[in-house]
């Protein structure tokens, strides 16, 4: 719209934080002062001027005038809706306001120059497209109010300047944006500006009705929910009702179970904590069937359940010696244990600083000899639960210490189930097979294993399941294993160590009379009328036909007996009842495997030459006696040096060495033709070549074969060693004294040689086995030559073979 006047002058109608735009019709409450001046100095205007009176209606915000206003004509003087008196104003075109001048009345009076709004006609092409835009944008909004009827007004507007202007009549718009079109003057940027704000309006719009359309939604499903719930929970109480069930929901169940429950303090605040949880969160949420296991399992523990130990000493010891024969130092150990428990429980000191007096015992040694067995016999002994916990193999540290309750199937570790499967607090533990916990990327298992196993701090375990404090301080500990190196260090150190090593002929015997034929017996189905064994056949089982540390073996050998005197009898072959006797075994199970070297032709003994000796060793097995080999190469067709053949270890290797260079320096002293040591190669042989050995235990027989060699003296069938040897001939301690007695024994030597500080350790070896020895404490290897090699016969024997 163009003015035909320059300048203008008017009298100004401010407007508190409100804007009018040309084109707008609106109504002013005369009440206000500034209006109604502004009013009347209009009207004592035009009564001196042809047409309606006018004014400037400006934006005041904040007392700050904008520097646009909007030319407005008076139309109409009366009375508003409310009765008061108001003003009908229509705004006409945009004034800029200049500066101010006097007029009639009490108004504020200013010059202003009005705004040119024309626009180019035809309208450009990008103009058209956004008058375009405006009206479609604007007609969305209007359907989705409803506004049908302005509509086709809007529709019907073509000039730009008015169809900008018209968007004064949005209510979304804040006074600074309309104060900012008011200020615009280019019609086509106003418009612009309009769609911008009617798009921005739009998209925010079309967000707050997604959302409450996702709220609404949402309430829906509660309600859904809700409504749905009422209902179960109808039919579950019909059908408790007519099942005559008690009332009451889940998590109320819960909460009165644990309350019910004999807790500790902090499980019990842990448990509640969990119900209220429960509460809290719906059947369809994953945590709630978590929650629901946990309560189970802390519900399931035997918190305050404890079996009363029984303290008749000499009944528990007569419990321990009818289910096992030997073993004396894990009798002991469990008898002296109820010994102190009783006399604790007596004077009151059941609890010492918060821990009970449980025990940790690490049963070690080889195979077979009863040491898992002997758990339930302890737990039989004492009157307590007995669980086996077998860690063979065991890789994964959760399986100890339990799995965090985040990870779906998670339980708790071993130790925590096992005494859930007792049902009591002092169960006897049997950890089996604790040499063979291996370890891996999922940690490791023996460390898992330090706490369990302290008794200074499993009274405040913590499995990752549980996150309670678990009292084992009570519980009785057994750890088995075959092999004590293959314990870690520190896990050792936390246990008393108990050895076994392994039963003599006289205690396999008894084993085999008293627990192993009859067992056997039943699982061939058989009476013990009607096959019985004597004990020269059992004795034979045991010395000839199996040569082991512990019995397995020897069960196996007579379970292979009776099923084939079970066979001959159902075919007719042989009649029962039979007794069988040592000159039966032959026929029925063939010949014996194991025949004691004393036993053999001297022919065909292994020391039937000069430059062999006998030695004892250690293996996982048990005890065990070893050969050593020694031979002289040719001179003219073997290489001078020392050959070493049996897979050795580096320690073994040494010894050898050491008796060799011994055995040159010392040479004329034991009269020895030690000369030709110089230019033939020596080869030191141990048999039975795919087992590994090391150890130093064998150097005082590497030192008698070479001796024997060199001599030609023959080493005594009868006579066994061990002992490792120095550069000057001194015999060393070694261990496991107790075990290679016993292999020698079992083989059939009666003279033993050992070193002289290995004597107290005779007091271990059973009385038996110590009277069918003759055994040999030295402090030098010449003791030892002299007790191992024949005498010399004539000078030719002292010549040296080229092999032996």
């Amino acid at each position: 719209m163009a003015s035909t006047s320059t300048s203008l002058t008017l009298p100004v109608l401010p407007l508190d934080d409100e804007v009018v735009l040309p084109g707008m019709v609106v109504p002013l409450d005369l009440n206000d002062a500034d209006v109604r001046a502004a009013v009347e100095a209009a009207q004592a205007a035009a009564r001196s001027t042809p047409g309606k009176p006018r004014v400037l209606l400006v934006p005041r915000i904040d007392g700050t005038y904008a520097s646009t206003g909007v030319l407005g004509t008076v139309e109409q003087v009366g009375r508003l809706a409310d009765g008061d008196p108001g003003a009908l104003i229509r705004g006409r075109g945009r004034v800029r306001i200049g500066a101010g001048t006097t007029g009639p009345g009490a108004a504020l009076w200013v010059e202003g120059t009005p705004v040119d709004q024309s626009v180019p006609d035809p309208l450009p092409g990008q103009v058209a497209e956004l008058v375009k835009e405006y009206k479609a944008l604007a007609t969305a909004w209007l359907r989705k109010r409803g506004a049908w009827q302005v509509v086709d007004r809007v529709q019907a507007i073509d000039d730009v300047s008015q169809l900008a202007d018209n968007s004064g009549y949005s209510p979304f718009l804040t006074t600074e944006q309309k104060v900012e079109l008011l200020e615009t003057a280019d019609p086509v940027a106003r418009l612009k500006l309009a769609t911008q704000q009617l798009r921005d309006h739009l998209a925010e719009q079309d967000v707050a009705e997604t959302i409450a359309k996702d709220v609404q939604e949402g309430v829906d499903k509660q309600q859904r929910e809700f409504l749905l719930r009422r209902q179960l929970e109808a039919v579950r109480k019909e059908l408790r009702e007519l099942n005559g069930e008690q009332e009451g929901e889940e998590s109320d169940d819960y909460r009165a179970r644990v309350e019910a429950a004999d807790l500790p303090e902090k499980v019990r605040e842990a448990a509640l904590k969990e119900v209220d949880k429960l509460e809290r969160s719906s059947d369809q949420s994953p945590e709630g069937s978590w929650i629901r296991t946990w309560l189970d399992t802390v519900l399931e523990l035997p918190w305050n359940e404890r079996t009363e130990d029984a303290y008749d000493i000499q009944g528990a010891k007569g419990v321990l010696d009818a289910e096992h024969s030997g073993l004396e130092d894990v009798k002991e150990r469990i008898t002296e244990y109820l010994a102190v428990r009783k006399r604790r429980g007596e004077r009151g000191l059941g609890v010492v600083g918060g821990r009970r007096g449980g025990a940790v015992l690490a049963l070690v040694g080889p195979p077979g000899v009863g040491k898992t067995s002997l758990g339930e016999s302890v737990a039989h002994a004492m009157g307590r639960k007995f669980v086996r916990v077998a860690l063979g193999g065991v890789r994964d540290e959760a399986e100890i210490r339990g799995h965090r309750r985040t990870y779906v199937g998670a339980l708790p570790g071993r130790i925590v189930r096992a005494i859930k499967e007792a049902g009591s607090m002092n169960p006897v533990v049997l950890l089996d097979e604790i040499d063979k916990v291996g370890s891996d990327f999922r940690g490791d298992p023996a460390a898992a294993l330090l706490e369990v196993l302290d008794p200074a701090q499993n009274h405040t375990f913590r499995d990752h399941y549980l996150e309670v404090e678990l009292d084992l301080s009570d519980v009785v500990f057994l750890a088995t294993a075959n092999v004590l190196e293959a314990i870690p260090e520190a896990l050792l150190d936390r246990m008393e160590l108990v050895r076994l090593d392994g039963y003599t002929e006289d205690e396999k015997v008894v084993i085999a009379r008293d627990h192993l034929l009859p067992r056997q017996l039943e699982r061939a189905g058989l009476n013990a009328d009607e096959v019985t064994i004597d004990e020269g056949a059992l004795r034979k089982l045991a010395g000839e036909y199996t040569r082991e540390a512990g019995v397995r073996t020897l069960e196996r050998s007579i379970a292979r007996l009776l099923r084939k005197v079970a066979a001959q009898h159902e075919l007719g072959e042989r009649k029962l009842p039979f007794g069988v006797t040592e000159g039966e075994l032959r026929g029925l199970i063939g010949r014996p495997h194991h025949v004691p070297e004393s036993a053999q032709d001297p022919a065909e003994r292994r020391t039937a030459v000069p430059g062999v000796a006998t030695g004892l060793a250690v293996t996982g097995a048990g005890g065990d006696v070893l050969f050593v080999e020694a031979s002289l190469a040719d001179p003219e067709t073997g290489a001078a040096g020392l050959t070493l053949t049996g897979q050795l270890g580096d320690v073994m290797k040494e010894s050898a060495q050491i008796a060799l260079s011994f055995l040159r320096s010392h040479g004329a002293e034991l009269e020895l033709p030690v000369a030709d040591l110089k230019d033939r190669g020596v080869h030191i042989h141990f048999p039975a070549g795919a087992v590994p050995k090391d150890g130093p235990s064998a150097g005082i027989t590497m030192t008698t074969a070479l001796a024997s060699l060199l001599s030609g003296r023959l080493v005594r069938t009868d006579v066994a060693m061990t002992g490792e040897v120095s550069l000057t001939g001194r015999v060393l301690p070694i261990g496991g004294v107790k075990q290679k007695l016993l292999a020698a024994h079992r083989a059939g030597v009666t003279t033993v040689i050992i070193p002289k500080r290995n004597e107290p350790d005779l007091d271990d070896v059973p009385a038996e086995v110590l009277d069918k020895l003759d055994v040999h404490a030295v402090t030098d290897v010449r003791q030892v030559l002299e007790l191992a090699l024949s005498p010399a016969t004539s000078d030719a024997a002292r010549e040296v073979p080229a092999a032996a």
